[in-house]
């Protein structure tokens, strides 16, 4: 940083002091804490809905949570349509975003910002653009657990 500031001019050195002068400190512990607790409301909605599953439905642990995935992505792409996700999402910052929940407002946000453009091109064209990276990542990973999975079981190891 030293070298940066010896090959700036007077009015460079001037305005990166008023700069500094008028930058808001942003509240780190506050945001952690809001996240901390918007995430944690979120996944206690959906453990309350994976209950709901094994309860009513007859499913067990392992089966209740592709019906609950399933779920919170619909809902949070609900509110995302209706607005109230991106109030929740400006109130908790990345608690909001780091769930499931998240890519289902992820994928909603960019159809309902290209449908001027039409479905095809429009929506059907940059719904994924966000949430596409999300998707190939995670059928990519789990095909390389799946594989090495399948490995250690015909070597026994598993």
């Amino acid at each position: 940083m030293g070298k940066k500031q010896k090959n700036t001019t007077p009015n460079q050195l001037k305005y990166q002091q008023l700069e500094q002068k008028y930058e808001l400190k942003r509240p780190v512990l506050k945001n952690c804490l809001k996240a901390f607790l918007v995430g944690g409301i979120i996944c206690a909605i959906g453990q309350a809905i994976s209950y709901f599953y094994i309860y009513n439905f007859n499913f067990t642990e392992q089966t209740a949570g592709n019906p609950t995935t399933a779920t919170m992505v619909f809902f949070a792409m609900l509110l995302t349509g209706f607005g109230v996700y991106d109030r929740i999402g400006q109130f908790g910052g990345a608690g909001s975003a780091v769930p499931v929940t998240g890519f289902g407002n992820a994928v909603i946000s960019a159809a309902i910002e290209h449908r001027t453009e039409g479905f095809v091109l429009g929506v059907g064209g940059n719904m994924f653009k966000l949430a596409g990276s999300v998707i190939i990542f995670g059928v990519f990973s789990a095909f390389i657990v799946a594989l090495i999975k399948t490995i250690l079981i015909q070597w026994g190891i598993l």
